[in-house]
């Protein structure tokens, strides 16, 4: 297998699903597409998509709000046609849906839910290259998309197969960036296909068994792994992260052992589990706190003595099953990436049997470079994994002040992209030649560390881009102290400042239903956040949970002053102002820096 339709067919042809893509109805019911169901599908939009007059090498963009086995079935689809597919974030204006479709001069789209048909209609205006939109929904404005669907293209879409090479284009992703127009990431089927070959073998998935995909299939970290779903037989339920918890949510209604996330909903599970710990009274919520602050001092392949053990079963039957049972009860594994997890928040989970293992990648090497896994001495908590088979990394001092051993992550290997869609001088700043190799500049700041097993691990410092540097000529990575500080469950969000200041500052965004609870057991009326985060009583705890942790950093590293702020930082609001996170939930330092220049500018007089 070379190609990524390949694994279509591998799977249709040596271990069909009856239930392979499958999709939760209004009703509650779910709806399933065999395997013979997809690939026919598959194949009829193939034939479509010729039909309409479409030239290998075309470019055609697919979005949707939620996840669904109609945007897979386009992605192969378009595949299978020779095309390259362009993923489009639902999240983001009109004005930079038609910078994209313009740049990559997208032939045709495919969209399902909400506004989005009106988006791209709004950026088909000013395009030049887009002709047709299709829906995926009956009833909604538009073409429906399997009006395409066609079998008259049969043995062209046969040639055409036969002529694709995994040197090939496969996809152009547009990252989302911080600043400035996205950038269009070209990946190959052999990029990605090198990936999903080399980390599938990490996930505990047998065939037919249940998997869940929320996480956004625009992003190549979540399409990689419905990809790896896919090359060994999962059966893969799509849904959304609104309906995920509860006794009627899709947790509990398909029984996952393997899903993917982000670090954020991992943190928003760990909240809603110490607010109900808060909660509880009497022995119960003594119970609750002895068996977390087990937790504290838990390490992964620890040997117990038989004391311990029989503490840790009385926690477990008591405490820890019930965290696994809200997840479903048959998790093995979650694996988390996109953005730095609180080594908290992993120690955690793992202690109470959910294990959960960082990865790291970025778009550009289509995305995984690291793994955490399950084997004994397969994970250190606090690094983002183990490089993977085939790639290569290197750390890169020679242009900066880093601390030692530390430098930026250069990458190596079968999955790095072929460069930035008509961005040759930014293609010639991001890649660097090295005894003969051309490397990939990450923009990551890391270093390389030997586990207990003697393995290697890497762990990510900061974003070089992203370091500070303070009036006084000192350098300062914002993300371990912000990661740090985001393990107390007062604090939701947060973002350090201090570019040419003197000293360092942070925003703080806090974590109302956790203040609320403590405001609570203080006897403090609650009214609003706005209002509550004026309080002195409210300030003198955050600045005693400052305090607490500053210690761990160095003098110059520490926070001095904090502004907390009561407005949430979203990657998306609908009054159309501009977003403080990317869609996949980093930082956009710049922006937030412009709306609270008030809230800063106090910070640092006097």
């Amino acid at each position: 297998m070379t190609r990524l339709f390949d694994l279509l067919y591998n799977q249709a042809a040596n271990y069909p699903i009856e239930k392979s893509l499958n999709t939760r109805l209004e009703t509650g019911e779910w709806k399933s597409y065999s395997s013979e169901d997809v690939l026919s599908m598959a194949e009829q939009a193939a034939s479509g998509l010729i039909k309409l007059g479409l030239k290998s090498g075309d470019k055609v963009a697919i979005v949707s709000y939620k996840n669904r086995p109609e945007w897979v079935i386009m992605d192969f689809a378009i595949q299978m046609a020779g095309l390259i597919s362009i993923p489009l974030y639902p999240t983001i204006s009109s004005g930079e849906y038609e910078y994209i479709l313009n740049e990559a001069e997208v032939k045709a789209a495919f969209c399902g839910g909400l506004d989005l048909f009106d988006k791209l209609s709004e950026a088909q205006k000013n395009s030049k290259s887009l002709k047709n939109i299709y829906v995926f929904d009956e009833g909604s404005m538009g073409v429906l998309w399997t009006s395409i669907f066609d079998t008259s293209q049969k043995d062209e879409i046969e040639k055409i197969k036969n002529d694709v090479t995994e040197q090939d284009l496969a996809t152009i992703i547009y990252t989302s960036g911080t600043t400035g127009n996205p950038k269009g990431v070209m990946l190959t089927h052999g990029n990605i296909m090198h990936v999903i070959i080399e980390t599938a073998k990490f996930l505990p998935l047998k065939k037919g068994e249940n998997v869940i995909s929320f996480l956004p299939l625009c992003h190549i970290y979540e399409r990689a792994v419905s990809f790896a779903y896919c090359y060994k037989g999962g059966s893969v339920h799509y849904c959304g992260t609104d309906n995920l918890s509860g006794p009627e949510g899709d947790l509990a209604s398909v029984k996952p052992v393997v899903f993917t996330t982000v670090p954020r909903l991992l943190e928003k599970v760990y909240e809603a589990i110490y607010n109900k710990g808060l909660a509880l009274e009497g022995i119960k919520r003594k119970l609750f706190f002895w068996a977390l602050g087990l937790t504290n001092d838990f390490e992964l392949d620890q040997k117990l003595s038989f004391g311990k053990k029989i503490k840790w079963n009385i926690a477990d039957k008591l405490i820890f099953s019930k965290w696994r049972d809200a997840l479903g009860g048959n998790i093995r594994m979650i694996v988390t990436g996109a953005a730095p997890c609180p080594s908290k928040i992993m120690r955690v989970f793992c202690a109470a049997g959910i294990n959960v293992r960082e990865a790291y990648g970025l778009t550009e090497t289509s995305p995984t470079l690291t793994v955490n896994s399950l084997e004994p001495g397969g994970t250190l908590i606090g690094s983002v994994g183990s490089i993977i088979p085939g790639v290569a990394l290197k750390i890169d001092d020679s242009d900066g002040n880093y601390a030692e051993e530390e430098g930026e992550i250069l990458a190596h290997g079968p999955n790095v992209m072929q460069g930035y869609y008509k961005k040759p001088e930014i293609n010639a700043q991001v890649f660097k030649e090295i005894d003969g190799k051309k490397w990939f500049c990450t923009g990551d700041v890391g270093k390389l560390v030997k586990g207990s097993s003697g393995r290697e691990f890497l762990k990510i410092t900061d974003r070089k881009k992203e370091l500070l540097k303070t009036s006084g000529g000192k350098y300062v990575a914002p993300a371990p102290i912000e990661n740090k500080m985001k393990e107390d469950f007062l604090i939701e969000q947060m973002m350090v400042v201090g570019d040419k200041q003197k000293f360092v500052t942070a925003l703080i965004v806090p974590a109302e239903e956790a203040l609320k609870n403590w405001c609570l057991h203080k006897g403090l009326s609650w009214t609003t956040l706005t209002e509550m985060i004026e309080l002195n009583e409210v300030l003198a705890k955050y600045e005693k949970v400052i305090q607490s942790i500053n210690p761990q950093f160095s003098h110059i590293e520490q926070v001095k002053k904090f502004k907390l702020v009561s407005s949430q930082w979203l990657p998306i609001h609908e009054d159309g102002s501009e977003a403080e996170l990317t869609p996949t939930q980093k930082l956009k330092r710049r922006v937030i820096r412009k709306k609270f220049q008030k809230e800063i500018e106090e910070m640092y007089m006097d």
